[in-house]
Order: C-alpha cells, then structure tokens, then sequence
C-alpha cells in the first residue's frame, strides 16, 4: 500500500508540488507603532510572530507554517480543520461534536471527546488561547494568515503545549476606508453570505466590522426522524478598534460572537467488506447456536430489536440509523473580548493582552448510533459543557549591549471556571438488549428468545427457575430475578451530573537571542508554570436495579455461576451507572510545577540561507476525567470500597511532558524558498483518551527500558495468544526506575515554494513521521500496568498518524488581456499514507492510503474589486473516515457473560461504527470590495 501511495505521489509532486502552507507576497498590515519598531521586509517575505517578535519567515530557526489570506481564500479553509490541505504536519478531525475538534501535528494529539483533557496543540486567536481547540471549529472571518508551530512550544506562546500550536491573527482596522462582501451557494443547499467594512472614525480610530452566516444540509439522512444530520446554522460576528493616540502607542479592542444550532455528529456501521482482518465481523449467525461457535450474536440481538441488517453493509451510504425521538442538536455559543496594548517606551517595547472568553455547548445524541434505543443523551440543555476564561499575558522586550543581545520577559495568567452536566442515560431497549446479548452470547443460547421476559423463552425460563441450569431451584430463581432486573433497566442512568472545576495557572518566562556574531545566534528561553485545579462533581442516578443487582448476585461470584453472575451486574451497572450515587458528591485538588525552555543555535553561511539545531522541553498541565464511569470497575459497590470520595484519586492524570529534539535548514532567495526539518520528540505520560466500547479510558502511557516478555500485551510473547485470565488485568508492571517515554515521533519536513513567474505560484511540502509507542508499555510513571483495552499499542504507531503525507498547490492568476482582467486557476492536493483512526488500533479500524483534491477556477475584475469563482472541494468524492470507534456495548460473545472475551485477537466480535469524513461538495462564489 506505502509503495503504491508514493508512486501515486512522484506525478503530482512534480506538476503540482509536495504542498506547503507558505505563500504571500505582500507583509501582513501592521499598526502604526509596529511600522516605526520594526524592520521593513522584502516583498516575498511573510512576516510572522512565533517568537514574540515580528520577523521574516525564513529568518526563524524553527519548524513553522504560515498560511495567508490568499491561501485560506483559494482553498476554501473557513476553519482550523480544512487546513489540512495546506499543512502537512498538521491534521485535524472531529468526531462526536463540533466541540470536540482534535488537531494533530507531527501525529501528536489529543482526543477531544472528554472536557478535562487540554489539548496538546493549542490554539489561539489574536493571541488570545482558546482552551478547547474545538472551538476554533468555527467560521473565523476575515483572517490576515494562520501560523502553525510544529513541536512543543514550551517558552512562548501564553499557554504551554506539548506538541504545537496554532495562531489565528485575523485582519486589523485599517485607517483607509474599504469593504468587502461574498456570497456563495453550493450543493446540499449550501448557502454563506460574508462581508466587511474598516475605516477611520478619527485622525487616531480606526474601526472594522466583519460578520459570517452559513446555513446548509446535512451529509447524513435521518430517516427515522425525517431530518438531516450534520447541518451547518451558524453565524459569526466581529468589531475591532484601532486607537493609535502616538507613533509610540497602539491599542487594539476586540470583541466577538458566534452561535451555531445544528445537528452534529452522526456516525454509520462500519461495514464488512471494509475489515478483511475478522472473517466473521457483522456476521449474523444463522441459525443461532449455543455458545456462538461461529456468527455474532449481537448482530442477531439487535436486528431482532428492530436494526435493519442492511446498516451493518452499508459501506460508506449516509443514511444513519437513529432511534425514533432521538437527537443530534446541539448549540453552542462562544463571546469574548480582549484588549491589545503595544507600547514602545523607548528603550523597551511594551506588549500586554487582555482577554475574557465564554464557551457554552450543549448537544443531544443518540450515542449507539443504532436504531435500538440503547444509550442517549437527551437535547434538554442537560448535557452541556461551559468554560469561562481570562487570561492575562504580559511581554516586555528590547536590546542590549549593542543590540548583541534581544530580550524577552513575560508573565502569563489564567483563571478558567468549568461548569458541565450529563445526562447519560440507558434507552428504552438498552434492558431488552442487555438481557439478550447476555443470553445469546453464553451457556443459555438454547433459549434465547427476544420476546420472552428477560430475553429467555418459556422453556429456558422454567430450566433456569427448576435449577436444571445452576444446581438447585434456590439459585435458579436467583438467576431468572437477575435477568428479570436487567430486562428492567429502561431509561434509566443520570438524572443529572454536575462537574465543575477552577483552574489556575501562572507563568514567567524569557527568551533571548544572543547575537554570537553577525551570522550566528544563540537563542536561550526558559519558562516556569505553577498549575492548580479543584475539582467537584455531585451525581444524580435512578438506576435502583444496579444495588439490587449487586446484592443478590454478591455470594455467586466466588462460586460456579462467577462468570454469568459478574456479567449480569456488569451489564446492569455499565459505567457506573446506580442509584448508589444518587446525590453523592465528591472533591479534589492538584498542583503541579514545571520548568520548560528551549535552547536554539543558528547560523547563517550566506545571506540566503539559514542553519539551526535546537532542544525544547515542553509539557501539558494534568487534570480530572470528567466521566463518573473511571471510578470504580460496576461489580464492587462503593460502600464496600469506601464511598466514592475513597476513589476520587482515580479521575486524576499526570503532566504529559517531552523532550524534542529538531535541526533544519532554510533557504529563500527571491521567489524561491525551501525548508527541510529532522525531529525526534519523545514523551513521557502521554495523555491517552479511548473508548473501549463501554466507557472512556483516560491514562498516561509511559515505556519500561526492560523487556515485560509480552505481558502488556496481555499475550504470550512467544504464542501470541491472548491472555483473558484475571490475572491479566495486573501483568505488564515494571519497576519506577525503569520508566521512559512512552511514545516518540520521530521524522523529516519539507516545504518549498517556487514562483516562476508573476502570476504562476507553486507550492509544496512532505511530511514522513514515525510515531510510535514504545515497544514495552506500562501507565503510569509508577510502572503500574496498562489497561487491557490498549493491548495493541506496544510497539505501533499511533492513531491518526500517517507516516507519510504529501501536499501541494499551484496558483496560476493571468492577465486575460489589456482590460485588468485576470483569470484564477487552483488546486490544491493532500495524499495521506494508510493510518488507524482508533485510539486502541484494532485492525478493523486502519483507513487505506487516499488523495484529496480541491480546486478552483474564476475570473476577477480589474484590482479584484470583483469576481466569481467556481470551486470543488474533495472533487474526486474520496470515501474515507475520520475516526472508527467500538459502537457501544456492541462486543459479542462466545461461551460466557463475563468477559465477552473472543477468541478472534482482536476485537472479533465487536461491532465498529465511523464518522466518515465529508463528501464532495461545489458551487459558485461572487465576490466583491472596495
């Protein structure tokens, strides 16, 4: 497949280029204090900000992409995700919801799907961070370029991250009047209409006003509901002014509001043509037999529940399965304001920036995407999340000795409240359902019958109540109470459930860059952060069968019947979900401290070209799961561990931190640029979210130095069997001073970009990056075991984390005779190698290598006061997805209720569903400015 994905490559990296995300002729405005401070640049460069300073791009001795407007305009890029056309580091996907966005560089992410986890590639917008990189998911306006910094920024930056960052600067008032408008319709009813104005309001004012509205159709169908899925309803709205009192002082005020109500996110089966790894995957079994020797018996549970069985090999056809009176709406709306001050006092040039955002999301869904009503959220605003932040940053710069030495000193603060409620509840099937997956799974698929009460047929019901199953009529009727409770857990599970947390962060840092001599410099940045969060929750439940469960079934699980007797209780009490916790409430608290920096040397041999080797630290803040189901596994109760406050330390992960190593070279001269950088990043408590088909698994991933023979693969090293004894939950241990990191990436980039004549641009860029876990895997940094569900990490690459990506555009914009008139002819490429879209890396979830395509074609009136455009995105219709996932609860099982273990490793019976990525979509653009 890799061979056959880089021949397709050598055709399309020659005509069009490797695609890189840097082109611009003209600098990016800037205030009137930042013309008087700092140097004038050539035409070709783009000036960027990575290290606090204005500089050209080329002259920066680290990994960065800066896309500009034309870039963003020619490509279509509305929002942080469709810059995956422009940057080949950079990969960005959402899943679940449009809040849960997760960027990826150098194949180093974080999965959004859980509130308390940051992500590892930050984002921020006119310098102000955004704590959820989902929220940069939104239509953005009028943008002057996007920089993305690959690799841990550990020095600047306001927020740490660990693996890179993403720096929206949006266009500023200007004191010469002018305007812009656009309007655009497509297919799926797409409409969006944009437009600005900015000016001078005095000698010292400057204004601007941009706003955005979307409206479109779904991609998905909705037939059970009569809707569409995955809409777009959204508008956006920003004023800015300019207040320039001197050529020394600058001040900038934003301010901002966007709203979205859609329905998002739908997702399909995967289908069974599409896993050739498990020959039996969304098999049904015909007919169904005791103990499931061969088919899936949760095929058969949930087509006689009411699925169609066409879902299950429906390929990549969109129409979803959703049970009737279930939702996907969802709304969320996100304001704020900052203020800017740039200051040159003389011999130093002040910057401070002040920001307060508001993010609120709520969303509904029909979580087992099925149309068996198993598990939902309702849309009644109770599932909700809301981050209240403010942030203060404050820069302080100048030159010394001569102007041998720029310097840096900052501080940086942030206080953000969380407030979130869940509403996670069984459906009105989930009983019925339960009750027959255990059933047809075990020992009792002789009585398997849907209809029956507790899914047993007349004759399997009187076996199991005379005993003629477990021995005697006493626990015989002990066994058909159980099923009978389990039939019984029907819309049930959160009332509601409150989570809450403050959190507070501080830093200092500096970063200077000595001037060693005129063609070699030293850069040297050191950053100190103290983090604090206090944690709370209170839980509401009305699952009153779970405690029953327990306490009936507590005295069978040291006998025969342990195996079925655990599986009725785990199947009753699935994430935690019993009235045990009705009105329970529990707290936390953590603080952590870190020093991270960075150490750079360059050196420039020729005018045209730059040399550099560089270390940096950096680090992400740990935190709480903010998911009720990490406390306890569902068969102890928490009276018998002693409350739930006794395991609150279970919510709790460690700072994922990494060392990272990069050295590049840099070449521009007139038209002509290239880039090419090797790095090698290694990190220690990675921070890993995954969901193993029943609840979400936050842990640290950290490597052992000595070998654990196969146990954190809970397999046998030389068989390859795997090990479903109890024991295997605690194999794979190794001792605290044996632990290293846990996941590396390790790789070269290219980016080149090449313009042999004025109106014809060519961009590239390649990225080969090995991201792995290391070979022998445990948790934590305390050397306990990994969790079972991720036995297929040791030694693999990381989800979502091609090794090779290759991207590329061309630009060609020619006069159409002496009329002003000039044509846009674009397109733009991305081919990915094959990657895992699931965080487990089970082999049914692996996406083969594929190509996107954009373009756009149009002709523009003399200085582009107007134009139309046609343009395509995803042009050849590529079918792939973004992420795979377990469907929840859907794991089959073979000859017992317990472990729903299968003999297929791994993951053979386990049902799949995908996200699929968006089809092709077209239509026309007027534009118009003045």
């Amino acid at each position: 497949m890799r061979l056959r994905l880089l021949s397709a490559c050598a055709v399309p990296a020659l005509i069009v280029a490797l695609a890189a995300p840097a082109h611009a002729q003209d600098a990016p405005a800037v205030s009137q204090s930042e013309q008087q401070a700092e140097p004038t640049y050539d035409g070709n460069d783009i000036v960027v900000t990575a290290q606090g300073r204005a500089q050209a791009l080329a002259d920066v001795p680290v990994a960065i992409s800066a896309v500009t407007s034309d870039s963003l305009k020619n490509s279509g890029a509305n929002d942080i995700r469709q810059l995956n056309q422009l940057a080949p580091s950079l990969l960005v996907s959402s899943t679940g919801s449009e809040a849960n966005g997760s960027p990826r560089i150098r194949g180093i992410g974080t999965v959004g799907d859980n509130a308390g986890l940051e992500s590892s590639v930050v984002v921020f917008i006119d310098g102000v961070y955004r704590s959820r990189s989902g929220i940069g998911l939104n239509e953005l306006g009028e943008i002057d370029r996007i920089e993305v910094l690959r690799g841990p920024q550990g020095t600047l930056g306001g927020r740490n991250s660990s693996a890179g960052l993403i720096s929206i600067i949006s266009k500023q008032p200007s004191f010469t009047f002018g305007a812009n408008a656009e309007a655009t319709y497509g297919n799926y009813d797409f409409m969006r209409f944009a437009g600005g104005v900015t000016g001078p309001l005095t000698e010292k004012i400057a204004a601007r006003l941009d706003g955005v509205y979307v409206k479109r159709d779904g991609f998905y169908g909705d037939p059970a509901n009569n809707k569409r899925v995955n809409d777009r309803d959204r508008y956006f709205v920003r004023g800015q002014l300019m207040f320039e009192p001197s050529s020394d002082i600058s001040f900038r005020l934003i301010g901002d509001y966007s709203k979205r109500e859609e329905a998002c996110c739908g997702a399909t089966y995967v289908s069974a043509a599409m896993n050739p790894y498990v020959g039996n995957l969304n098999n049904p079994a015909t007919p169904l037999t005791t103990g499931l020797a061969t088919g899936n018996n949760i095929i058969n549970v949930l087509t006689a529940l009411g699925q169609d069985p066409a879902a299950f090999n429906q390929r990549y056809s969109r129409n979803l399965s959703v049970t009737r009176g279930r939702s996907y709406d969802n709304k969320t709306e996100d304001w704020g304001i900052s203020g800017q001050l740039d200051w040159d006092l003389g011999g130093a040039k002040l910057t401070s920036i002040t920001a307060y955002r508001d993010y609120y999301n709520e969303n509904g869904g029909d979580l087992d995407y099925s149309t068996v009503d198993i598990l939902y959220n309702a849309d009644d605003g109770n599932n909700r999340r809301a981050f209240k932040t403010f942030t203060q940053e404050v820069r302080l710069q100048g030159s010394a000795f001569g102007d041998k030495l720029d310097w840096l000193i900052g501080a940086f603060y942030l206080n953000e409240q969380f407030h979130g409620k869940s509403n996670l509840r069984f459906g009105n099937q989930y009983g019925r359902f339960a009750a027959c997956r255990a059933v047809s799974g075990g020992a009792l698929g002789a009585f398997y019958s849907p209809t029956g009460a507790g899914c047993l047929s007349a004759t399997g019901r009187g076996a199991v109540a005379s005993g003629a199953v477990t021995g005697s009529p006493v626990t015989g009727a002990i066994l058909l109470g159980a099923f009978d409770r389990l039939d019984s857990v029907n819309d049930r599970g959160s009332t509601i459930d409150f989570y809450d947390q403050d959190n507070q962060s501080f830093a200092v840092f500096t970063h200077n860059i000595v001037h060693v001599t005129n063609t070699v410099d030293l850069t040297l940045g050191l950053r100190y952060t103290d983090e604090s969060k206090k944690f709370s929750a209170t839980f509401g439940n009305d699952n009153v069968a779970c405690p029953a469960q327990q306490a009936a079934l507590a005295p069978f699980l040291t006998s025969a019947l342990a195996a079925t007797a655990g599986g009725l209780i785990s199947l009753t009490c699935q994430g935690n979900a019993t009235s045990e916790l009705n009105g329970v409430s529990i707290q936390d608290e953590r603080s952590e401290s870190q020093f991270t920096g960075t150490a750079i040397l360059s050196w420039k041999p020729i005018d045209d070209l730059l040399l550099y080797g560089s270390y940096s630290r950096g680090y992400k803040a740990g935190g709480f799961n903010f998911d009720r189901s990490a406390l306890k596994g569902p068969i102890a109760t928490f009276a018998s561990v002693g409350g739930a406050q006794a395991l609150v330390g279970n919510l709790q992960f460690e700072p994922e931190k990494v060392n990272a190593f990069e050295v590049g070279a840099k070449y521009a001269t007139g038209p002509f640029s290239l880039s090419i950088a090797g790095f090698r990043q290694e990190f220690r408590n990675f921070q890993l979210n995954t969901f193993d088909g029943t609840v979400f698994i936050v842990q640290n991933v950290n490597g052992c130095t000595t070998s654990l023979n196969g146990a954190d693969r809970d397999q046998s090293k030389f068989t390859g069997a795997p090990n479903y004894s109890a024991a295997a939950s605690a194999s794979g241990t190794c001792a605290a001073d044996d632990i290293g990191w846990g996941v590396a990436s390790t790789g070269v980039e290219l980016e080149a970009m090449i313009a042999p004549a004025r109106d014809f641009r060519v961009t590239a860029g390649l990225t080969y990056a090995k991201t792995k876990y290391r070979d022998n895997l445990v948790g934590t940094e305390t050397g306990a075991p990994l969790n079972q569900a991720l036995r297929k990490l040791p030694g693999d690459n990381l989800s979502n984390a091609p090794e090779f990506v290759v991207t590329g555009s061309a630009a060609w914009t020619p006069e159409l005779g002496s009329s002003g008139l000039s044509g846009l002819f674009y397109v733009d490429t991305r081919l990915s190698d094959d990657y895992n879209t699931g965080s487990d890396l089970f082999p049914q979830k692996e996406q083969d290598s594929f190509v996107l395509f954009n373009a756009r074609i149009g002709i523009r009136g003399p200085n582009e006061r107007w134009a139309i455009e046609f343009w395509g995105q995803n042009i050849l219709d590529k079918d792939y997805a973004q992420v795979a996932f377990n469907s929840p609860f859907q794991e089959g099982a073979t000859s017992t209720t317990a472990g729903f273990a299968d003999p297929q490793y791994p993951g053979g019976r386990q049902i799949f569903s995908q996200f699929p990525a968006e089809p092709r979509t077209y239509g026309v653009t007027l534009r118009g400015s003045f």
